[in-house]
């Protein structure tokens, strides 16, 4: 499943993608952003703070989690999503400041996992209240694949206002392996 290599992969992806949406979102106008597009949570900035508000929910589950990851204990000062279309950030920049150091969290966070971690389980409810017991790495590249599934949501949102994010592969940040 999941290895503690490509977790932190994952990771240093996720910041490097955010900061890109969220510097290519600069570029428009605080009306552009928050205009309903018509996706699922209908604008760039909707979309943005679904990123941001499941990956506070995902994290706090994580910090629950028995090992008592220490690194998480500093979700103590993000807010509590009540639900999963929550707006956390009204406008770009209060995003930026809620983004930048959770996305340093998680990093850090994610340094510090061993292979028994993503080997294990954890136990979890959902948002109506459904208790689960899942493999742990598995979940855990349910969030990554969560955030890049809703980024790209953004980075088309973005294209259609004009704006082009660039590169956006993971492989961009795979190593070239000497020949």
């Amino acid at each position: 499943m999941l290895s503690c290599e490509s977790a932190t992969l994952l990771a240093t992806y996720n910041r490097w993608m955010n900061t890109r949406v969220l510097d290519a979102a600069a570029r428009l106008s605080h009306a552009d952003l928050a205009a309903d597009r018509g996706a699922f949570f209908g604008s760039i900035l909707g979309t943005l703070n679904h990123i941001l508000v499941a990956d506070l929910l995902w994290l706090r589950r994580f910090a629950a989690h028995p090992a008592g990851f220490a690194e998480l204990q500093a979700l103590g000062g993000f807010p509590v999503p009540a639900t999963l279309r929550d707006t956390l950030a009204p406008d770009l920049a209060s995003l930026r400041a809620l983004r930048e150091p959770l996305d340093g969290l998680i990093e850090r966070w994610v340094a510090t996992l061993t292979p028994a971690h993503l080997e294990g389980t954890i136990g979890y409810a959902n948002m109506a209240g459904v208790p689960a017991r899942k493999n742990f790495g598995a979940v855990l590249l349910h969030v990554f694949n969560h955030q890049t599934h809703h980024r790209g949501q953004a980075t088309t949102l973005l294209m259609q206002a004009g704006v082009d994010v660039g590169e956006t592969d993971l492989r961009a940040l795979v190593p070239d392996l000497a020949a």
